[in-house]
């Protein structure tokens, strides 16, 4: 019996010669047109939501910067002057101690917040993986900072509240919590804290599960103690989260405006006075949009600023990890 053997195929010959190049060029095609229908629908998903950027970001931006320069009252047409909007703003002594009382409200909410998340998100990774108390922890994010400072305002009451009521009850005095210049900014900053703690402690959560498990290991061989393993390996590559998310609480915290407007409304004797709740008022109380226009493009220079230092800073963009 005989096998006949089969030709050798003349495809490679070809391809060799070069007088195979169609398919070739054929696939190159289909890439290229492949390239420009993924763009085409890539900037199809894009659109709606730079279209938002524009309007509702670039575009006030750009009118809150000429509005600075200008003398604005909703009932008249903006009067340019300049850069008097900047000076009365430097002199303004209200200005200085709002900013003032803001940056007091910044390191209360951005420590505590920042060491009590941190705390909570390496518990819920050395201790438990319950996706229960990780929902138990979110619960109060999911209220709204109004609600959330109706509550506390009704908990905290010199003489109703519950939280006076267990003071009283310990036989201690009670502590007028928003009512008092010393009390209010510190008692804002922790309603602020119990709401937000829970959402910071799960984006380090998140960070801290990338983390390989086997340096854990490999250390507990060693002999190392939960306290050597955190400071050697848990926040050497945790850094890059834990720069974000300072970075974003930094920005949201210069930000507080609805937890003061609810409970204190800026007092006692602007005790509570936030930048943000001073630009409200001097806009649409006193409308005076041009002076409010300034004050608001200077926050944006000082958060830019802020953020830039933290950036370079805590090297957000890089990680440790090999």
């Amino acid at each position: 019996m005989t096998v006949a053997s089969s030709p050798p195929s003349r495809l490679p010959v070809r391809d060799i010669e070069g007088t195979q190049p169609k398919p070739r060029i054929r696939e190159k095609r289909e890439r290229d047109g492949g390239g420009r229908g993924d763009g085409a629908l890539a900037a199809l998903f894009i659109a709606p939501a730079m279209l938002g950027f524009l309007v509702f970001l670039l575009w006030p931006t750009l009118r809150g910067i000429y509005l600075s320069f200008t003398r604005f009252n909703l009932l008249t047409p903006a009067e340019w002057v300049g850069l008097d909007n900047y000076v009365r703003m430097v002199k303004d002594p209200i200005f200085w101690d709002s900013l003032t009382v803001t940056v007091e409200y910044v390191f209360i909410n951005i420590g505590v917040q920042t060491v009590s998340a941190l705390a909570i998100a390496v518990l819920l990774q050395r201790l438990t993986q319950s996706a229960i108390l990780r929902g138990i922890v979110l619960t109060p994010y999911l209220m709204s900072n109004v609600v959330a400072g109706i509550v506390w305002l009704w908990m905290l009451d010199t003489q109703l509240g519950i939280g006076n009521e267990i003071i009283a009850g310990l036989g201690f005095d009670r502590i007028p919590f928003l009512a008092d210049e010393t009390w209010a900014i510190p008692t804002i900053a922790l309603i602020n804290v119990w709401r937000h703690v829970g959402y910071t402690a799960l984006l380090l959560f998140a960070g801290l599960q990338a983390i390989p498990s086997d340096m854990y290991e490999a250390a507990k061989v060693d002999g190392a103690s939960e306290w050597r393993m955190f400071w050697r390996i848990t926040m050497p590559l945790l850094r890059p989260v834990l720069a974000v998310v300072l970075i974003m609480t930094v920005i949201g915290s210069f930000q507080v405006f609805d937890t003061v407007a609810v409970t204190t409304a800026g007092g006692p004797a602007n005790a509570t006075n936030v930048l943000q709740y001073y630009i409200y008022g001097a806009a649409f109380g006193r409308f005076q949009f041009g002076y409010a226009s300034a004050m608001s493009v200077a926050l944006l220079v000082v958060l830019s600023a802020i953020t830039f230092v933290q950036y370079r800073l805590t090297r957000a963009g890089q990680t440790d990890l090999g």
